[in-house]
């Protein structure tokens, strides 16, 4: 993990973890000498958070979802499964009867604030990078930026590829062109050399279901 965030933190750089759950990203980062950002909407991980990070002077903790628009979103938690819990119905709906997902049940819902990546950099500054795992929510995400940032990333999964292209088209409308991948948790890029929108979203359209989710990696050089 630390090798793959190398290619876009160095010490002292700002970076956003939108979607931070429990921190292990936040870890890579604060080993890479980043001060972080994290946003994590769900009551139990922003506990853990700040018992993990609360005294760190390089993490600030957002309690809140990050989308579009400010305000509240409704948050759908799958209390045996936390990491899959979504503000997206469009993913629960993808998932049900889906091969892999049929045992992930959204039992319970709660509000909670809402902000943006634009109302999130006007608090804290620019960031280098962005890592967005938010569970289908990510192309909300994106249409809450208005700048280009020097590079993102945000995880896809084959029961969604169609919110995996239109935060393709998203990152490229900002001016992200240069595009990579890492399935699962490989912590490995696919491409030794970058390729464009057009093979990424093709690589996407052609992924095995049975891949099931990953992250793409978008730069503007």
């Amino acid at each position: 993990m630390d090798r793959l965030y190398g290619r876009f933190v160095q010490p002292g750089d700002l970076v956003f973890d939108i979607g931070a759950h429990v921190g292990d990203r936040i870890a890579s980062f604060r080993r890479l000498g980043a001060r972080v950002v994290a946003a994590e909407p769900q009551t139990a991980p922003v506990k853990v958070l700040k018992l993990l990070y609360g005294r760190s002077r390089n993490v600030t903790i957002e309690p809140v979802a990050v989308g579009r628009d400010t305000g509240t979103v409704d948050i759908m938690i799958n209390p045996d499964n936390p990491t899959v819990s979504t503000a997206s119905h469009e993913m629960i709906s993808a998932a049900r009867n889906a091969p892999g997902w049929e045992v992930q049940r959204w039992s319970r819902m709660a509000r909670v604030p809402l902000t943006t990546l634009d109302s999130l950099i006007a608090r804290h500054g620019v960031p280098i990078f962005v890592k967005i795992d938010v569970e289908g929510f990510e192309y909300e995400v994106l249409a809450g930026l208005s700048r280009p940032i020097k590079a993102i990333s945000f995880e896809f999964t084959t029961i969604q590829r169609d919110v995996a292209i239109a935060c393709v088209e998203r990152c490229i409308a900002l001016g992200l062109k240069h595009f990579n991948a890492a399935l699962g948790e490989s912590q490995t890029l696919m491409y030794p050399d970058w390729v464009g929108g057009a093979d990424i979203t093709a690589w996407l359209t052609e992924l095995p279901h049975a891949a099931n989710s990953g992250d793409i990696y978008a730069a503007l050089a």
